[in-house]
């Protein structure tokens, strides 16, 4: 950065804090910076129109605007504009809410000093750019934006936070492989990140479709770090993908694509090392596929390579539907600490794929009446009740919902805001934003998807006293039970099902308690607490194990 001026907009109404700011950032030699000063943010919005700002400095108390007000003008006008937060009030809760909104830093006047001011200079230029391109991806934002909320409430070390925000590998490939008709080659991009490996192990799902980029992969490892952290399981979080859309391939087009795949990634990924398991758009016949292909390779079988493989080859009892059913266990959870009796709650699914299905099969069973559901091709809709397994059975014959005789059709928008006691979120990220969540009308909100509600949203549905069962916490009922398969593997044992079901609502409920305990004491709402939960642990542990060399 020594051979680059970096050109930074100073909005500030105090002569005497202008002239600190401006000397502090002179002071600091890593920096080679153009101070550009503004008085007031009328003046600071007009030279921002004029361009050429490559990050702002921004006090929030001027003359023409007061607190988070001047935040929300300023990142209207200049929204990939990094702003770093420059003010007199130590207020913990305006911190985090400014981080929330955008804010890529957030520094009290009071304990400014030139270190500080050029470590937070340099990273937020450092995050603006790595956001471009493949980093560019809102999954990556919010992955960041949640964490950025968490840390600012714990005061969480510099250090550690700058360490946390980005993964700690990742391999991004492009590969071919053959259609059946052998004239034509694809070359599809595929990735492969570990986020944190610190914690043991590496462990993530692998994910195929046509919109998989790297900033979603690295959005999906971060999640699984949280997750495994707040489950006390002793690995790191990775992901993997493929951008390629399944659903257009023959199954020895898939099997082609799945080992070149595999050997792409081969020298990532191992039992000791980062063990994929299936996620979108993959299941366990994919994974039985990663499995051989890495095993060729080494010569022997190394059935732990992977978990969510068949029963037959090493899998465990229980994975398939351990999403759907620890997102129930998270959901009866959280009626009981609400108040709500299950027994003839109307309950909406969105999503009927592997986890959305068994959400509803065992929200069913628990005695819920599932009103609506839905998957990419159709929704629908019956007051008197959905019978889930029929419905089931039609997917089984007819691949999607559409069509089925006995229901209303009804659009997605329509399905999120069905009044209802429970709505499972089981299909793709940001579904409940700010432009619909004050019309999701339903008591407990439990996410069984990756970044199914945004921020803003969150913070509608927390003042509506929606009880959200945050995603990191409701959907890590697979990853507890991959962790059960991998350790089986490692041991060569087998667990029974009633066993495997057991330790698995054992360990989801304490994470629940833990969650809600920590929200209660701190006066967090749930998913900020269970981000803090799993925080926690991965500092602990990087504290302990210290810096190499």
């Amino acid at each position: 950065m020594a051979d680059q001026t970096v050109k930074v907009l100073l909005v500030e109404d105090n002569p005497l804090h202008m002239k600190l700011v401006e000397r502090l950032i002179d002071s600091e030699p890593q920096l080679q910076c153009s101070v550009d000063p503004a008085a007031n943010l009328a003046d600071g919005l007009a030279r921002l129109a004029s361009g050429g700002i490559d990050l702002v400095l921004l006090d929030l108390v001027l003359p023409d605007s007061q607190e988070l007000e001047t935040l929300f003008r300023l990142r209207a006008a200049a929204p990939d504009t990094p702003v770093v937060i420059l003010t007199a009030m130590d207020d913990l809760k305006l911190a985090a809410n400014a981080v929330e909104a955008g804010a890529s830093d957030f520094l009290v006047k009071s304990n400014l000093n030139a270190v500080a001011l050029g470590r937070a200079i340099r990273y937020s230029l450092a995050r603006a750019r790595a956001r471009t391109a493949e980093w560019d991806s809102p999954m990556f934002r919010l992955a960041q934006q949640q964490f950025l909320k968490a840390a600012q409430i714990m005061e969480l070390d510099d250090n550690i936070r700058q360490r946390l925000l980005f993964p700690q590998r990742t391999q991004v490939v492009s590969f071919p492989f053959f259609r059946d008709d052998r004239s034509q080659v694809e070359t599809v991009f595929g990735y492969r990140v570990q986020h944190v490996l610190t914690m043991g192990p590496t462990k993530g799902g692998v994910r195929y479709h046509e919109d998989v980029d790297l900033g979603e992969v690295a959005a999906l490892a971060t999640w699984m770090t949280w997750k495994c952290a707040l489950m006390n399981l002793p690995f790191g979080g990775a992901k993997g993908g493929v951008r390629v859309d399944p659903t257009g391939l023959s199954r020895h087009e898939l099997q082609r694509l799945t080992r070149r795949y595999t050997t792409e990634i081969i020298d990532m990924i191992g039992p000791d090392k980062d063990i994929p398991a299936p996620d979108m758009g993959t299941n366990e016949q994919v994974m039985a596929w990663m499995m051989d292909t890495y095993s060729q390779q080494a010569g022997y079988s190394v059935p732990t390579v992977v978990t969510g493989k068949p029963v037959v080859l090493g899998g465990s009892l229980g994975r398939r539907e351990a999403t759907g059913r620890g997102l129930v266990y998270m959901i009866e959870a959280a009626a009981r600490h609400s108040g709500l009796d299950l027994q003839g709650a109307p309950a909406v699914v969105q999503g009927f794929g592997n986890v959305g299905s068994y959400t509803a099969k065992f929200l069913e069973e628990a005695g819920a009446k599932i009103v609506a559901v839905s998957d990419v091709s159709a929704g629908l809709y019956n007051p008197k009740g959905l019978p889930v397994q029929a419905l089931m059975d039609y997917v089984a014959e007819h691949r999607v919902l559409k069509g089925y005789p006995e229901a209303d059709a009804i659009t997605n928008a329509e399905l999120l805001e069905t009044k209802c006691d429970v709505l499972a979120l089981a299909a793709l990220q940001n579904q409940v934003t700010a432009e619909n969540a004050d019309r999701v009308d339903c008591k407990i909100l439990a996410e069984g998807a990756n970044g199914p509600t945004t921020l803003e949203a969150d913070e509608i549905l927390n003042e509506k006293g929606t009880m959200i069962v945050p995603d990191v916490l409701g959907n890590a009922g697979g990853v507890t039970v991959s962790y059960f398969e991998w350790v089986q593997g490692t041991q060569n044992l087998t667990w029974k099902l009633d066993e495997i079901n057991g330790r698995l609502r054992e360990i989801m409920l304490s994470a629940f308690e833990r969650t809600v305990a920590r929200a209660a004491s701190d006066g967090l709402d749930m998913r900020t607490a269970a981000l803090v939960e799993g925080v926690q642990r991965v500092t602990d542990a990087k504290l302990l194990r210290g810096l190499f060399p």
